[in-house]
């Protein structure tokens, strides 16, 4: 911190940490967190789920979360860090969700649909996760930061209306006429 050069008050710096980029960075270590988690949790997804419908779906998205995780490398190296990963309590719980609803529905469309909703919750955290992570980086004059944080963004919201499509043509019809 600097000082004025006739009186000793500080004078603050551009580049000192404010509350929002503390805020930021412990956001995007925390979705960096939950992407590499998804690397091993939608594989799951994928050897539970019966419609190729489906499968197709999450294997596409499989590819787009690697994409995610080295685009949050980027994000992280654009403002001068490494890219750090703190463990995020939400999507532990959501993929923790998803496999308890894998294992209590039965094999077919019921936990397809299971599946389904369980990827939903978590596209859903993802999009607001990446929203409010792209404004920070637009408030905070990260222009680089906030262009791969929209991308994503975009890929999320994306992925959540090719699940909803999945359910909508399918799914979710076939679940309603099984009888329990």
């Amino acid at each position: 911190m600097t000082t004025n050069s006739g009186n000793k008050m500080p004078i603050k710096s551009t580049m000192q940490p404010s509350q929002l980029m503390k805020l930021f960075e412990d956001e995007l270590k925390d979705i960096y967190w939950a992407e590499k988690a998804l690397t091993k949790g939608i594989p799951k997804m994928i050897e539970n789920a019966s419609s190729e419908e489906l499968v197709e779906a999450l294997k596409n998205h499989l590819k787009e979360t690697e994409v995610h995780v080295n685009r949050l490398e980027k994000v992280f190296e654009s403002y001068g860090q490494n890219a750090v990963a703190e463990k995020c309590e939400a999507m532990q719980g959501l993929l923790e969700e998803a496999e308890e609803l894998m294992a209590e529905c039965e094999t077919g469309v019921m936990r397809d649909a299971g599946i389904i909703a369980a990827a939903q919750k978590i596209e859903h955290y993802e999009i607001a996760s990446y929203g409010t992570l792209r404004q920070f980086a637009e408030t905070l004059g990260l222009i680089e930061a906030a262009a791969l944080l929209q991308d994503t963004l975009e890929e999320e919201k994306n992925a959540d209306k090719i699940l909803t499509q999945v359910a909508i043509n399918t799914i979710n019809v076939e679940a309603s006429q099984e009888e329990v």
